[in-house]
């Protein structure tokens, strides 16, 4: 498995944010309003799994070191915390 490249990782940092959208809407109610619960439950949970796998991705040469350099995590911390307290 080779190291990511700067694109692979911007590309994953713009998926992260779409995450955080979904998440964030759902918990709203801006989005998936008319599902169950139980799907909007799975739908929170499965983002906030994605935005936690991501995030601590580590390179493959130093398996101590994050692949992230200066990217803010803030929106990413703050649906992470409010989807792991989500429940529909």
């Amino acid at each position: 498995m080779a190291n990511k490249t700067a694109e692979v990782i911007a590309a994953d940092f713009v998926a992260m944010g779409h995450s955080v959208g979904v998440i964030t809407d759902v918990i709203a109610g801006d989005q998936m309003a008319a599902d169950t619960a139980a799907d909007k439950q799975s739908a929170v949970d499965r983002n906030v799994e994605h935005l936690e796998l991501k995030k601590a991705e580590k390179t493959v040469e130093d398996a101590s070191a994050s692949i992230w350099t200066n990217e803010s995590f803030t929106a990413i911390d703050a649906a992470i915390s409010a989807g792991n307290s989500y429940t529909a």
